[in-house]
């Protein structure tokens, strides 16, 4: 039997159990004996005890001191383990804004690491506030002092609400379709576009292609919206968030796409 076969073994083997990864978790946070696992798990004494003798025939904990301790390698299995769970969760959580959408313009390393978004909140448009995304997206930019945004489509307010911004003394960075260049950016006060083009206050990036995603970061503030496999943007729904760690995953995207133009 080879290397990766051993690992493919291990894995579905940890992964059939939920008990298993129960004991191993709480393994990880520190080592205990059966009983101290027990009153942590609330899971029965046999079926610990059980379970602890197949993880330690399989070598995935060792007993030292009467205490058994989680070993190097299946903290490795168990990290991977819950990670991949977690990103199962985020997406059924959020069904609605990641199932028939278009994620394309997402890196590799932006989906491996969609668990950083689990702190976000979805915001739908309801019959009674059908503009509660675009009125979101608005509150933040106008409150900031620093935008990086990816604009796929104009919207009417967006030229007023970058000047808001530069006239605040803020910066803007934009990434958008060559497509929508000329309106947007003519149609951002000279007096205000001039001098921020000069000091490098305002810089845009032409994307040759089309966009299939929103992003905002805002301060501390995140959106993210995505187009339906039709083509269409969905304008009922973004993620926002003003988590830390959402806010580095939104970074890396953005310098993503802007690698993409420069």
């Amino acid at each position: 039997m080879n290397f990766k076969s051993d690992i493919n073994n291990d894995i579905k083997f940890l992964a059939k159990s939920e008990i298993r990864l129960k004991i191993l978790s709480e393994l990880y946070k520190q080592p205990n004996n059966v009983r101290g696992i027990v009153k942590k798990t609330k899971i029965t004494y046999s079926s610990v005890s059980s379970n602890i003798g197949k993880l330690e025939k399989n070598n995935h904990i060792q007993k030292i001191n009467k205490r058994y301790h989680i070993s190097p390698m299946a903290e490795v299995y168990l990290k991977s383990l819950m990670d991949f769970k977690n990103s199962m969760d985020l997406v059924s959580d959020y069904d609605a804004f990641w199932d028939n959408h278009n994620l394309n313009q997402l890196s590799i390393d932006s989906v491996k690491s969609i668990t950083d978004l689990k702190n976000c909140a979805l915001i739908e448009a309801t019959p009674t506030e059908i503009f509660k995304t675009h009125n979101t997206i608005k509150q933040q930019m106008v409150t900031s002092k620093s935008v990086k945004a990816v604009f796929p489509y104009l919207h009417p307010e967006y030229p007023k609400l970058i000047e808001r911004v530069l006239e605040n003394n803020g910066t803007v960075e934009l990434i958008i379709p060559q497509s929508i260049f000329q309106e947007l950016f003519f149609k951002i006060n000279g007096d205000i576009r001039r001098p921020a083009v000069k000091s490098k206050k305002l810089r845009v990036f032409k994307f040759k292609d089309e966009l299939n995603l929103y992003l905002s970061i805002c301060d501390e503030n995140i959106g993210l919206g995505l187009f339906k496999n039709d083509g269409s943007f969905d304008q009922n729904r973004i993620l926002v968030s003003n988590d830390e760690q959402s806010g580095k995953w939104a970074e890396k995207l953005f310098e993503h796409v802007k690698h993409q133009v420069i």
